[in-house]
Parts: C-alpha cells; sequence; structure tokens
C-alpha cells in the first residue's frame, strides 16, 4: 500500500480526494490537514466518509507530512499551495498539486494572472497533468500540476483538430458553462443559493485566469501560439462543466468524418467517451465519474465545426484526474479506484 497525505482536505477538492482515495484497493490515507479544522475528525466536517476514515485534521506541517506519506496532494488555494510544496519535494515527497501554481511555464505569465511566484525554479519541472496529452511526461515525474476544470474540458474537445491541423486556431471561441462547487466552498455572496438558484450568468468575460493555461495547452497541440476568446458561465447546479468549442475548419468535413476521427484519436483512452452522431453530452451523464464525454458536429453552412465537452468538475476536473495521476506515477493501470459509473439521475 502506498502512503498519501491530503493537504487541505476542507474544501469540495479535498473530500472528492477523500472519497476516491479511500476507494482505492493501493493506496493507505494517513494525513490529512485543514487549517481551520485542526484537531476536528474529518467526518466531523464531512459526515459522507462517517465508517470510512479514522483521521483527525492538523495543521500543515510539511516535515510532519512527509514523515508519514510518500505520495502528497495538495489541494490548496494558489499562492498557499506554493509555501509547502518546495518543503515537500526536498523532502523527497512526490506531489501532486490541484491549485494553479504550477501549470504555467512562465512565472511572467503567472504574475499577470494570479501574482509573484515563490518557487519560479520548480515552473519547468512540473509535469501537466492531463494524462490523454502528456502522459509520457508524467510518469517518474516529482511534482505534477493538475490542470483546471475548464481547461481539462477544452483540451480534450480540441485535441484531435489541432493535433491533425484541421481548424485556424485564431478563430477558436469557447463558451463554458461551471456547476456552483468550482467556486469552491468558502461562503461567497455570488454562490450563494439564492444568488445562484433560477439564474444564470456569465463572469470573468475575458479575464479568466484559466485563460492562459488553457492557451499553453492549445498552443502546445497546435505547434504555435494560441489566442482564445473563451467566456465562463455560472450554472445553478452543484457539478458539471459544459464547454462547447467553435473554430473555423481548414476544409470541410462532415460530422461522421469528424466523429470518426474523434473516435481514432481517443479509442484507447479509458476516460475519453464519443458521442454517437446524433447524440450529444449532457453534465448529469457525467456526474461522480471521470469521464469526459464528447460530442463533435460539423456545420458546412458556416464552415466551422462545434465540439462540446462535459465532464465533472470535481473528478475529471480536479480530483478524478489527480487520482488518475497518481496511478500513472504508480505504474497502475490508470482507471484503478476510478472504475465507478455516472450517477444517474
Amino acid at each position: 500500500m502506498v502512503k498519501v497525505a491530503v493537504v487541505g482536505a476542507s474544501g469540495y477538492t479535498g473530500v472528492e480526494l477523500l472519497r476516491l482515495l479511500a476507494g482505492h484497493p493501493q493506496v493507505e490515507i494517513t494525513c490529512v490537514t485543514a487549517r481551520q479544522h485542526a484537531g476536528q475528525h474529518i467526518t466531523a466536517i464531512f459526515p459522507s466518509l462517517l465508517n470510512r476514515l479514522d483521521l483527525v485534521c492538523e495543521a500543515a506541517d510539511a516535515k510532519a507530512i512527509a514523515d508519514r506519506a510518500e505520495i502528497v496532494f495538495t489541494a490548496l488555494p494558489h499562492q498557499t499551495a506554493m509555501e509547502i510544496i518546495p518543503d515537500l519535494l526536498q523532502a523527497g515527497r512526490r506531489v501532486i498539486d490541484l491549485s494553479a501554481d504550477y501549470r504555467l511555464r512562465s512565472a511572467e505569465v503567472y504574475a499577470t494572472w494570479y501574482g509573484t511566484h515563490g518557487s519560479p525554479q520548480l515552473l519547468a519541472e512540473a509535469a501537466y497533468g492531463l494524462p490523454e496529452i502528456y502522459r509520457e511526461r508524467i510518469r517518474g515525474c516529482r511534482l505534477v500540476a493538475n490542470p483546471g476544470c475548464y481547461p481539462t474540458s477544452v483540451a480534450l474537445a480540441l485535441a484531435p483538430l489541432l493535433k491533425k491541423g484541421l481548424i485556424d486556431p485564431a478563430t477558436l471561441v469557447i463558451d463554458s458553462k461551471s456547476g456552483t462547487s468550482g467556486a469552491g466552498r468558502s461562503a461567497s455572496l455570488g454562490s450563494m443559493f439564492c444568488e445562484v438558484n433560477e439564474g444564470f450568468k456569465a463572469y470573468g468575460v475575458a479575464s479568466h485566469r484559466h485563460t492562459p493555461e488553457i492557451e499553453q495547452t492549445l498552443g502546445d497541440l497546435a505547434g504555435a501560439p494560441v489566442t482564445i476568446s473563451f467566456t465562463p458561465h455560472l450554472l445553478p447546479v452543484n457539478r458539471g462543466i459544459l464547454s462547447t468549442c467553435y473554430a473555423n475548419m481548414k476544409e470541410q468535413l462532415e460530422t461522421a468524418e469528424l466523429n470518426g476521427l474523434f473516435r481514432d484519436f481517443y479509442g484507447q483512452e479509458p476516460f475519453v467517451r464519443v458521442h454517437p452522431v446524433g447524440s450529444l453530452p449532457n453534465v448529469a451523464q457525467v456526474r461522480g465519474s471521470n469521464f469526459c464525454d464528447l460530442g463533435v458536429v460539423g456545420d458546412p453552412r458556416t464552415g466551422r465545426v462545434i465540439v462540446i465537452a462535459a465532464i465533472d468538475n470535481l473528478v475529471k476536473g480536479a480530483a478524478g484526474q489527480a487520482v488518475q495521476n497518481l496511478n500513472i506515477l504508480l505504474d497502475l493501470p490508470e482507471s484503478t479506484g476510478l472504475e465507478a459509473l455516472p450517477l444517474f439521475p
């Protein structure tokens, strides 16, 4: 059994990690930290874990964590994760970081969107943890930068088209919608029930922090820098992301041809499901799972292709992908501990 710790266990991503890791056959959770809940039993914070985890939350101390865990998941806010990760690495531990702190390769770009980086020397070393695209880079690394939820959905939606050079990257428009759990568990006016229920709104227009992360990955796929128009929206649901991506095709392809291209591209991927022609993804059909569902349509009238991606933002968009990366680090089948089908209804 591999001993793991979850640092920052009191948020939605933290409890999702604990839920998945508690069912992982090769893992023992030996340490959980939550600064505001230090001294409390984890089941007092999350009764959903009753009789499955017998751990008390602690303050985050790198040495104490390193003494008890071989691999550490950091589910902390950006600019907080970087305060402890260098010490964990120095202690010889491997880290899967779910914050944004090591996703961007450029300290200057990071500073523009988040603030000054405290350990820029680690940026080039960190492996971006999107297995379907960077699997070989992840193997054997000691620091995995787990992707953001929006960037995961967008990259998987557009990878086949960009890798094959079938679309003009300059025409990319991305329209995404997320459930309210994406805003985190801390109290905030914008995510209160009465503010969200019966509503639907855009936010972070032309300014969302996931923009440079999306552009970095799409640039890798296209082989040249990419600039996008990205608009996220808030859905009145707990979980789920639906991203609709538009681009001009360089040559006109029918929907059936595009569908075949996607099926070939993702044919060996355990967590990418391509819908058949005539069927499109729905966030309700991936809830609680590590799947990314894709649908693609060619529009001969406009010469555009439309790709729709649906993920659970807390699973494939966060904790599930982190466990998938853990499995790669441990040389286990990537589906280990992630075999559950979506919850429906």
